[in-house]
């Protein structure tokens, strides 16, 4: 647990040991600003298929909205999503004995960029607080390759 009260030193070695590793993986912002720089990014709202992004080091990502909309990094959204135990992007699992509800197709009817680290979309259901930094969408790529590397790490870090 990290404190307010800690000194820099302690918060930095608590945020390591929380990532499983030493600084060198959580402080090396050169390798982390390479691995979660876009080269190309493209919005596709008017057909709806979502976010596409082409990487520096040549990987290519797909977001649908509602993988977008259900990764939504805001603080409202990770607070449910820890309470559920669900990670981003994986869609709520209805209560038990509730019915199914007709719910319109998630769209995001706007984006825009913030800053040079992040982009910030406005979907159809009125929400738009999340801000989804290059690192977030770069750490949870939901193609099957960055899947199982995740699912690796996990296992390792268990």
């Amino acid at each position: 647990m990290i404190r307010p009260d800690d000194g820099v030193a302690q918060f930095s070695a608590r945020i390591a040991s929380a990532a499983g590793g030493g600084c060198n993986r959580v402080c090396d912002t050169e390798f982390m600003a390479a691995v979660a720089d876009p080269k190309s990014v493209k919005v596709n709202l008017s057909t709806g298929t979502g976010l596409d992004i082409e990487w520096k080091d040549g990987h290519h990502s797909h977001y649908s909205f509602p993988f977008l909309r259900d990764a939504c990094p805001c603080a409202l959204c990770d607070e449910q999503r820890s309470k559920t135990h669900q990670q981003p992007g994986e869609p709520a699992k209805p209560a038990p004995g509730t019915l199914p509800m007709f719910k319109p197709a998630v769209k995001a009817t706007s984006a825009e960029g913030v800053g040079k680290y992040a982009i910030k979309f406005h979907f159809n259901d009125d929400h738009e607080l999340g801000i989804y930094s290059w690192q977030f969408l770069r750490d949870w790529c939901p193609c099957e390759e960055c899947k199982a590397a995740r699912a690796s790490e996990a296992g390792v870090h268990r």
